[in-house]
């Protein structure tokens, strides 16, 4: 879980990113889940944008949070930024 320090620190990190990963039509498939794995293994701090499925836009968030074990550091309009330690 990350305080409100690093939280801060992290937005303002991420906001020049571009989103590496986008959800569309097809929802969060395995696919998407090993890209969101891979960038996070690569960058540790990534963006995740939501095309379509913005309606549940919090509960895709948690359960991609849940499933690359990476901390949500917020979700701002359609776009998820999520930090993993490597």
């Amino acid at each position: 879980m990350l305080d409100k320090e690093t939280k801060r620190t992290l937005k303002a990190q991420a906001h020049p990113l571009k989103p590496l990963v986008q959800i569309g039509r097809n929802g969060l498939t395995p696919a998407a889940l090993a890209n969101i794995d891979k960038a996070l293994t690569d960058h540790t701090l990534i963006k995740v944008k939501f095309n379509d499925h913005k309606g549940h836009k919090k509960e895709l968030s948690n359960e991609i949070s849940d499933k690359t074990k990476a901390d949500i550091v917020d979700l701002i309009g359609n776009t998820l930024i999520l930090h993993r330690e490597t």
